[in-house]
């Protein structure tokens, strides 16, 4: 029974000895794991876009704080890439500045969900049900695009990203803004696996 309780007792030793260590990084520190698209990427396409919207002469002269949408960034890259999080990115930022609302058009059925709760179900009270019909509509839309490059000889590997982002005036088709932003990451390995 002894050398049974001695043997669980060693293996527990040796076994926590194996566990992770986990501790918590600077969500703004550059990381340079690999030259796939990662956290410092996703910010810097983010502030630079909207940075350039919003120092844009044509996005100054706009007046008030009118309503937009952006549309889903489209992933034209041969890696899987959240892009709803550079939208969501892009779109806090701008909500932010204060020099925009938003409509979330990605919500519209859930509204209309609890739009036709309110108005057609007798547990609720008519005279605080929002009526169909006052939502604003969006004036601009922001739409982009997110594209890269890979190039690969021997044990260099290259990856060109470009972000590309349109503002369009909803009412005259005009495109009010238009910027790109580029990354080039390079990745070379080495022989010996250092």
């Amino acid at each position: 029974m002894k050398k049974t309780a001695i043997a669980l007792l060693g293996l527990a030793v040796i076994l926590g000895g194996c566990s992770n260590k986990v501790q918590y990084g600077d969500a703004n520190a550059a990381e340079t794991t690999t030259v796939d698209f990662g956290s410092t990427d996703l910010q810097k396409i983010a502030n630079d876009m909207v940075d350039s919207m919003l120092s844009s002469g044509s996005v100054a002269a706009i007046q008030g704080r009118p309503i937009a949408y952006v549309d889903s960034i489209r992933n034209k890259t041969s890696e899987h890439i959240d892009t709803e999080s550079i939208t969501d990115s892009v779109s806090t930022k701008m909500l932010n500045s204060g020099k925009f609302r938003f409509v979330d058009m990605t919500k519209v059925e859930d509204v209309r969900k609890q739009l036709n709760f309110q108005n057609n179900d007798e547990l609720v009270d008519q005279t605080s049900a929002i009526k169909f019909g006052q939502m604003m509509g969006a004036q601009y839309m922001l739409y982009g695009n997110l594209s890269s490059i890979v190039k690969e000889a021997g044990s260099d590997k290259d990856v060109y990203y470009k972000m590309t982002m349109r503002l369009m005036d909803l009412k005259t088709g005009l495109i009010e803004w238009a910027d790109e932003t580029e990354i080039r990451k390079q990745e070379s390995k080495s022989f010996f696996g250092m």
